[in-house]
């Protein structure tokens, strides 16, 4: 049978109808036999997918009579891959740390409690209505959230609904709406570490690894006595989290307390840790070898659970919580600069709160920060938004401002620092060491305060 060179999709249909069939897909090879007739395709080897520009899509799509399948592949991001063989020795002795966990968490000090306000009312609230496109996805996700063990059906009086919210990779997002909950809970105030005091303690490291926790609320059990307050309906269905779920107003604390504990021996030593972000920094190879060998062997003997994928081995240089970290200082993660350049001039006050959240996460990095975008956060007073001429050109000052941030030095806590300061029309100032910032401070003052 000759076709020539043709590309095509052979359809189940097609096949079927066939009948017995030979098919070897390593050399592209197709037999079948009707009515004692023999044929035979045979595939070009050579022949094979290719990526294609969108104008020659639309070009090629225009012609009549063309039939086309069209697949978007997208690369994975492996941040560990290329790992040197230094590295691929201690991974490879604490290869549980990075396998999938199996059964539920041992129990432990930190087991997740939820502790209900005096004569609190129980929460039980009906499940939202979903489109039919996303029941079938639910009922997919609670069955494999009940095969893995987290969630077990539930006659709890407490009932908090459940929504989907769509992630960047176009999946699924599985939460539950516990607002309601959260309402009459009363607060854990355990302190949640600030990161700029975090990157303080890493003076004189030139070696850096990252470990990603897998899942880390779910790697903490829900006190026995707790389960039911964290039950959720959906359309077919009641349940509860034997595991700690995400969404509990306290859930953050609990995790950061298991963490500290868990890792107290390091901390300010040669580990830092933010939830599931560890970070370990060692001055020299060999030190550090040792320090990430401990590290592991912690999490082994706690029985948590690592995302290998995520995790970054005997680097110079690594990113942290949105910085840039090297034995030469601190910077801004290139994206989330990235993120501020491209950001649309605010429409509303969420749009321009968006921006200012970004923007000011990085202020220690910009000099007058506060100077710069005083019009901007004028805006955010009550009934005051009001875009013009000077909020734009704040926005856009801004803007180039995060263009030009500097490397930030590591503070030496055995060596003088530098203060400079400046207080035309607010309060400015800059920490320096040996003629290198370490950090820019800025506050702007009221007519009254000046």
């Amino acid at each position: 049978m000759e076709l020539g060179g043709s590309e095509m999709v052979l359809g189940m249909d097609w096949l079927a109808s066939l009948g017995n069939k030979e098919a070897n897909f390593g050399n592209l090879c197709l037999k079948w036999e009707v009515q004692g007739n023999k044929y035979m395709i045979q595939g070009d080897p050579s022949m094979c997918s290719s990526q294609v520009n969108w104008r020659t899509l639309l070009k090629a799509i225009s012609k009549e009579g063309m039939g086309f399948y069209v697949h978007e592949v997208q690369a994975e991001n492996q941040s560990n891959h290329g790992i040197n063989s230094d590295w691929e020795e201690v991974i490879a002795r604490f290869e549980e740390v990075f396998n999938m966990p199996t059964g539920l968490p041992p129990p432990r000090e930190h087991d997740h409690a939820i502790v209900l306000q005096p004569g609190a009312s129980i929460p039980n609230l009906r499940p939202y209505r979903y489109p039919f496109y996303q029941k079938n996805e639910i009922e997919k996700m609670v069955k494999e959230m009940m095969q893995a063990g987290i969630i077990r059906h539930s006659t709890s009086p407490f009932s908090s609904p459940i929504l989907l919210v769509k992630k960047k990779d176009g999946g699924w997002r599985f939460c539950t709406d516990y607002r309601a909950l959260n309402k009459v809970t009363v607060v854990n105030k355990f302190p949640i570490p600030v990161i700029e005091e975090l990157l303080d303690e890493l003076g004189g490291a030139i070696i850096f690894s990252k470990l990603d926790l897998k899942s880390g609320y779910h790697q903490i059990r829900m006190k026995e006595t707790d389960i039911a307050k964290t039950a959720f309906r959906t359309h077919e269905g009641h349940y509860e989290y034997l595991v700690m779920p995400f969404g509990l107003t306290n859930a953050p604390s609990t995790f950061q307390a298991l963490m500290n504990d868990v890792l107290r021996p390091y901390l300010r030593k040669f580990v830092l840790v933010f939830f599931d972000d560890i970070l370990i920094y060692s001055t020299n190879k060999d030190e550090h070898i040792l320090h990430l060998t401990e590290i592991l062997q912690t999490l082994q003997s706690h029985k948590l659970f690592a995302n290998k994928k995520k995790c970054s081995f005997g680097q110079a240089e690594i990113e942290y919580l949105g910085h840039i970290i090297s034995g030469g200082g601190v910077s801004a993660d290139p994206k989330k600069i990235e993120d501020m350049l491209k950001w649309p001039i605010p429409k509303d006050l969420k749009g321009l709160r968006g921006f200012l959240g970004l923007t000011g996460y990085y202020r220690k990095f910009v000099k007058n920060y506060s100077k710069i975008a005083w019009p901007l956060t004028q805006l955010l007073k009550k009934d005051n938004f009001k875009w013009g001429e000077e909020p734009q050109h704040a926005f856009e000052v801004l803007k180039k401002a995060m263009t030009t941030i500097p490397v930030l030095a590591m503070p030496d806590f055995k060596k003088d620092f530098v203060l400079e300061t400046d207080a035309s029309g607010g309060i400015g100032a800059v920490l320096m060491q040996e003629g290198k910032p370490i950090a820019y401070m800025s506050h702007t003052l009221s007519a009254r305060a000046q």
